[in-house]
């Protein structure tokens, strides 16, 4: 019996890895309002500081960082986490109901990973579960 490959968050497992480019904040809230129109990626926006801190395009494959992401602290490197699931959605062709429902499982995953730290969501970026379900909700 073949055993079928182990998968998280209900995600399969894929090796294939996103480009990492690292920009101006100008020029991520500038792709971001580029996406908003599309409706082709996800961004991660810190909800204490209102801002889009990276995000994940679909057609380049690719995860946009701004030029002060460090990826020196657990919190700091929760956010590629996040854009990690948004590749793996990506590539795995997973279709939601609208673009918004995608953001549940990664901040599902993120704060899994926060939590090997002793941190949360709610702690580092002010995010708990109303949150996750409000920004997830699609809104016809």
């Amino acid at each position: 019996m073949a055993s079928r490959p182990k998968t998280f968050f209900a995600l399969p497992i894929t090796k294939e890895r996103p480009a990492i480019v690292i920009v101006t904040q100008a020029e991520l809230v500038a792709k971001r309002l580029q996406q908003n129109f599309s409706s082709e990626g996800a961004a991660h926006v810190d909800p204490s500081q209102r801002r889009v801190v990276a995000l994940y395009d679909d057609r380049a494959t690719a995860i946009f960082l701004t030029d002060d992401w460090t990826g020196t602290s657990p919190a700091n490197r929760s956010i590629l986490v996040h854009e990690m699931v948004h590749h793996i959605q990506n590539l795995s062709g997973i279709k939601y109901e609208c673009p918004m429902a995608r953001e549940k499982p990664a901040y599902l995953a993120q704060d899994k990973w926060l939590g090997q730290f002793g941190l949360s969501l709610e702690k580092e970026f002010d995010v708990d579960m109303f949150t996750i379900v409000v920004s997830s909700a699609c809104a016809f």
